[in-house]
């Protein structure tokens, strides 16, 4: 089949600041809780000293960007610092911003521009990871009507067979985007399922593949065997399945989000993350956690309730929502 395009077709002003305007909204706790910290921070201050730094320091901390790159948003901010001397909130915002800007680009963090699927393979295969309640369905369910908005052909597999609830719901988003589904009963072998669902994707010429998997099991390294086990059974059908591993987490959890990214990236190869229920929160500042400290993009967020409510991640939009 070679290369095709999903989403394609340029989007249009009234689309794009519609886009903007989701986002904004959707950090908008995040930008209230973080910015009044930093005002109080440099409340009553000339310069930009040693204190104002150790303070900026608890606040980066407490807005859940992680100790980690705190600490290297800080070394940075005193080397500027050293250099010269802001002596308002709206300077050390602005050297701020600049700082974190740097901060992602260096830690080869790329923006996703639009929904194209490059792998050239037909159909293309994506498996989704991630704990139970971190939004996992609802991403599979809103990228399953995005892709299907770009006329392709998109098959969900529920290969979450541990429970019950998880093989309805994704039943439940498959008729409301009315695209095709393939399910066995709960308690089902995972791989079954997964080799049904490519195996009829093969077979009806479908675009994109879609596999849910389970979030929970007796274990966490129970769950990983099972995910590397449901990995292998793909390559039966095609060698080189999944094309994409996308790892999701639900940014109101903060640090918890983090951790759950280092069991995940640690256990298997994931190649992009999505990250939901940020208009929900103000520990929107996860994001900065988890752009530096792995080399995983993020790729989608979650930005409302609606079906429609999804959008592709670009660091500059939200560094400016957040900031302006």
């Amino acid at each position: 089949m070679g290369i095709f395009s999903i989403f394609s077709k340029k989007k249009d002003n009234k689309q794009q600041e519609e886009e903007k305007k989701d986002l904004q909204q959707a950090v908008q706790k995040t930008k209230e809780s973080f910015f009044s910290k930093v005002t109080k921070v440099v409340a009553g201050k000339s310069t930009v000293d040693d204190e104002v730094l150790d303070d900026l320091e608890e606040v980066l901390v407490s807005s859940d960007v992680g100790i980690d790159t705190t600490v290297q948003i800080i070394e940075r901010l005193e080397q500027r610092v050293a250099k010269d001397k802001y002596v308002n909130a709206s300077g050390l915002n602005r050297l701020l911003k600049e700082e974190i800007i740097e901060l992602l680009k260096e830690n080869n963090t790329y923006d996703v521009t639009n929904y194209n699927i490059t792998s050239g393979k037909k159909p293309h295969v994506i498996m989704v990871v991630g704990v139970n309640g971190v939004g996992k369905t609802t991403t599979i369910g809103k990228l399953a009507n995005q892709f299907k908005q770009a006329d392709q052909k998109v098959l969900l597999g529920a290969a979450d067979t541990f429970r019950a609830a998880a093989i309805d719901q994704l039943d439940i988003w498959a008729k409301r985007v009315d695209v095709p589904i393939i399910k066995q009963q709960m308690g089902s072998d995972p791989g079954a399922v997964a080799f049904d669902t490519i195996q009829s994707a093969v077979a009806n010429d479908q675009d994109i593949v879609i596999i849910d998997t389970a979030g929970r099991l007796h274990n966490k390294v129970n769950l990983m065997n099972e995910l590397s086990k449901v990995k292998r059974v793909m390559t039966k059908v095609i060698p080189d399945a999944p094309h994409e591993v996308i790892l999701v987490l639900d940014a109101s959890t903060g640090q918890n989000a983090i951790e759950q990214a280092k069991q995940f990236i640690n256990a298997t190869e994931v190649t992009g993350i999505a990250l939901t229920k940020l208009d929900g929160t103000a520990k929107g500042g996860v994001i900065l956690g988890i752009v530096s400290q792995f080399k995983v993009p993020i790729k989608y967020i979650g930005v409302g309730e609606k079906i429609e409510d999804i959008q592709l991640f670009n660091s500059a939009e939200f560094i400016d929502s957040l900031f302006n």
